[in-house]
């Protein structure tokens, strides 16, 4: 059950170049720096913290064989099980946190491989408590949360185990699975970053600026929104070209992966890869297949955007090699950290006094640490491990529009984090990714509202406006098409067919004209763009990309209905305080229903609707400005 920091923070590495302020870490003050000496004073008392964890292992192995005995074994077992865990997350983060502060210091390294070791002991002393809990007989546990009302805190986690027995093995082969196949599983994952990443040989083009740039995977990402049309098809061109021809290669390690996703649910006994990778949150695989519904009933609002930006751009034709150059003119926003942290708690007000209070509380006591240093961990997350502390966040913060958004975001997980840690004992604390990016993405959605009822530049409204519509063409219609390619591919393989780089090439090209309106003439597809599947890494994991599009969906459904009640003459909080209780509610239900009774019902279109509502209001607002803006000339 082990938290692992890797796996509960959630990152969101920036593409966008850093400007504005240049404050370093080492020259900021202490208030801009997380402390974590709240968690241990120093090196030597995570240490004395590791050999403690180190002599429960064996008492926690004890338990083997005994959990069946008696009400208050399966109790006591239960419990020294949660304790050794929090204490484990714990000294995991503050060894992982230490690391990320200078990731070129290696006693900070080694630390965390020591923890990482002791993890992997832990893991192994407690593997029995899974199959364990499954070979008793229902009846029997269930007279045991009647005979011990201690044990009601383990309810969920004891249902979570017994609603998947059905697809859990016997002991020993789970342990077979485990060794062979886990090790199995990952390796075209690892083949395919190891060649994208380091082996594959990228081009090399000369822009009309006269700059010769090599265009690796990371400089694609910034060099695909350069401002000259002509640049952007020569770099299209060739990035794509690059990729055309290792087609089969990586088609080959594509289909291998989806080979094991086949293998695990054959051996699980699923119906589909879908229903396997989904059962772990419980969400029913008619969630996934009514958001791929709604984006294809609302592929209007999309073709709507094009013609926007195509009008914006000045284009007799949109091509997709368009689609990432800025349609609004650069405005240059600077912020300090300090204006940042204003502006979200600003921001955050229809969540009421309480949320904005503790949030204020944690800004002051230090638990951001703010700018980028030499050796510090790229990107941005929130930690929301160490249970009796409170979160951890880590920004590089440079003063542009998007690291205060960055802020509002990771401070949503890090309150989601807060008030679950508050509300719920440590074995219900933690929550799925599926309601996770809500918290974080609402605030989001706050700040844009904020931002634009207190802004008077129609320039800077424009930019911002600019940056959320784009961002839900990105989130929403984007990463569904991802799904779709993922679902499309995964059945066809089900089937028996087999699957080459040339079909997932035809698959996804068909996905790119069908979304972006091709054959009606509102965005044109060259064919070289086929070969976008064989760039994206999240092909690699196991139908994560979708849990990015609902999370957005729901976010736009209740920051709607709480900023409609906040500026009611008499306000009501009806949908803010079903949302904060949700917040609270950790994993004491399954994500579903915690979004149900925060109001959201996922298996309905409702939300999506109202996702689609924001993105036409949003175009509405640009128009209006640029006819305002028009008549002025």
């Amino acid at each position: 059950m082990c938290r692992n920091f890797l796996l509960i923070t959630v990152l969101f590495l920036l593409s966008m170049p850093m400007v504005a302020q240049q404050v370093t870490r080492d020259a900021a003050p202490e208030k801009y720096k997380w402390d974590l000496s709240q968690i241990y004073q120093d090196k030597g008392e995570w240490r004395k913290a590791k050999e403690s964890i180190e002599n429960e292992i064996p008492v926690l192995a004890s338990y083997k064989g005994h959990l069946g005995d008696s009400s208050q074994t399966f109790y006591q077992a239960l419990r020294k099980f949660s304790d050794v865990d929090k204490e484990l997350s714990r000294l995991l983060s503050y060894a992982s946190m230490l690391y990320d502060e200078n990731t070129k210091i290696a006693e900070n390294l080694e630390l965390l491989q020591e923890g990482e070791t002791l993890a992997t002991k832990y893991g192994m002393a407690v593997s029995y408590i899974r199959p364990e809990i499954l070979s008793l007989d229902k009846a029997k546990i269930d007279q045991f949360f009647k005979e011990e009302p201690k044990l009601s805190e383990f309810k969920m986690f004891v249902d979570n185990i017994v609603r998947l027995k059905d697809h859990t093995l016997s002991q020993s082969e789970e342990k077979i699975l485990a060794k062979t196949f886990g090790d199995m599983a990952q390796a075209p994952g690892s083949v395919f970053e190891i060649f994208v990443d380091g082996e594959m040989p990228f081009p090399e083009v000369t822009l009309s600026t006269g700059e010769k740039v090599k265009l690796s995977n990371s400089a694609y990402t910034y060099y695909r929104s350069l401002p000259n049309r002509q640049d952007r098809d020569l770099v299209f061109k060739e990035f794509w070209g690059a990729y055309s021809k290792f087609n089969l290669t990586l088609g080959t390690t594509l289909y291998s992966h989806i080979k094991t996703h086949i293998c695990s649910k054959d051996l699980r006994k699923y119906d589909s890869c879908l229903e396997s990778a989904l059962s772990g949150s419980n969400i029913p695989t008619s969630v996934y297949k009514q958001l791929i519904s709604d984006v294809h009933d609302n592929l209007p609002t999309l073709h709507r955007y094009l013609k926007l930006r195509q009008k914006m751009m000045g284009v007799d034709k949109l091509r997709y090699e368009d689609l990432y150059a800025s349609i609004i003119p650069h405005v240059d926003l600077h912020y300090t950290a300090d204006d940042a942290m204003h502006l979200t708690l600003e921001a955050v007000k229809p969540l009421g006094q309480d949320y904005v209070n503790i949030l204020k509380s944690g800004f002051e006591n230090r638990w951001v640490d703010f700018y980028p240093g030499e050796g510090k961990k790229s990107g941005a997350y929130s930690n929301g491990s160490v249970y009796d502390v409170h979160p951890y966040q880590l920004l590089n913060f440079n003063g542009n529009y998007e690291d205060v958004s960055t802020l509002a975001h990771e401070s949503g997980h890090s309150m989601h984090s807060f008030l679950s840690n508050k509300k719920q004992p440590y074995v219900t604390s933690d929550y799925s990714i599926f309601v996770a990016e809500v918290a974080s993405t609402l605030n989001e959605s706050l700040l844009l509202d904020y931002m634009l009822k207190n802004t008077k530049d129609d320039n800077v409204k424009l930019f911002i406006l600019g940056s959320a519509l784009d961002d839900l063409r990105l989130t929403l219609f984007r990463q569904t098409l991802f799904a779709e390619f993922e679902l499309k591919t995964h059945e066809l393989a089900e089937k028996g067919e087999p699957l080459s780089g040339k079909t997932f090439s035809e698959i996804y090209l068909n996905l790119l004209k069908t979304y972006y309106g091709h054959d009606q003439g509102i965005c044109e597809i060259n064919d070289l763009y086929s070969n976008e599947w064989a760039y994206i890494p999240h092909f690699y994991y196991n139908f994560y990309v979708y849990q990015y599009a609902t999370s957005k969906v729901a976010s736009s459904y209740l920051s709607k209905k709480i900023l409609e009640e906040a500026s009611m003459k008499k306000p009501v909080t009806t949908t803010r305080d079903a949302y904060i209780n949700m917040l609270s509610s950790g994993s004491s239900k399954y994500p579903i229903d915690l979004l149900k009774d925060a109001g959201v019902d996922m298996t309905t279109s409702a939300p999506f609707k109202a996702a689609m509502e924001q993105m036409n209001r949003i175009m509405d607002q640009i128009e209006a400005i640029l006819n305002k803006q028009q008549q002025k000339k």
